[in-house]
Formats: C-alpha cells, sequence, structure tokens
C-alpha cells in the first residue's frame, strides 16, 4: 500500500512537502517515483529516484522540486517549491521493482498510491 499526504492549495511561488507511506513490500527493493495527473491530461512522470538515492526529474519541474527516500521509514518524499499554476494536479507516488531508463513512464510502474491533490493559484 501506498498513501500520498501533503496536497493542499498553495499560492503561486509558494512551497508543499509531499510525503508518500509505502507498506506491504519490502521498500528498499524498489525505485520509486512521483507522477502527476492535470486535468484533462495524461499521468505524467515528474521526479525519480534509484535504490541508491539517484534522481531524475522532468524539465517542468527541474531545479524545484526534489524527491528523497527514507527507508528507514519507508517512505519517499516530493519537496515543491516556486510552484506555478501549471502545477496543478493530482500527484500519486509509484513504485517499479526494475531499473528502467523510462522512469517518467507510467506504464513500469507496479504499485500506486490514490493521489494527493495540490492546487496552486495565481
Amino acid at each position: 500500500e501506498l498513501v500520498e499526504s501533503g496536497g493542499r492549495s498553495v499560492q503561486s511561488g509558494g512551497s508543499l512537502k509531499l510525503a508518500c507511506v509505502v507498506s506491504g513490500f519490502e521498500f528498499s527493493d524498489f525505485y520509486m517515483g512521483w507522477l502527476r495527473r492535470a486535468p484533462g491530461q495524461v499521468r505524467e512522470g515528474v521526479a525519480s529516484i534509484e535504490l541508491d538515492g539517484t534522481t531524475s526529474y522532468s524539465d517542468s519541474v527541474k531545479g524545484r522540486f526534489t524527491i528523497s527516500r527514507d527507508n528507514a521509514a519507508n517512505t519517499v518524499y516530493l519537496e515543491m517549491t516556486d510552484l506555478k499554476p501549471e502545477d496543478t494536479a493530482m500527484y500519486y507516488c509509484a513504485a517499479r521493482p526494475d531499473a528502467s531508463n523510462y522512469q517518467f513512464d507510467r506504464t513500469v510502474y507496479k504499485y500506486w498510491g490514490q493521489g494527493t491533490q495540490v492546487t496552486v493559484s495565481s
């Protein structure tokens, strides 16, 4: 099970930190990602973290978002700064058991959370 939290409404330029607590599988053995779906859009990956902590980001969030993981707490985080109205979306954490060059592709992920809503107003 993956349970996200931390989403809420904020003003443009604001910050949020999302958390995703994992249970039911060995967290440290899974590659983790954050993906989002804006209204009328497909789900897109924004951040990914490898088993060794290596991170990668989509161009749309690079320099503003930071993904991290705490294996002791079975938790993955997404710290978001300088939020923009176009960041408004449902944010999902997801887990995949294998390394992939397509870490932003939703189809490589095996387990998903229910999502947490982030709304950024101008």
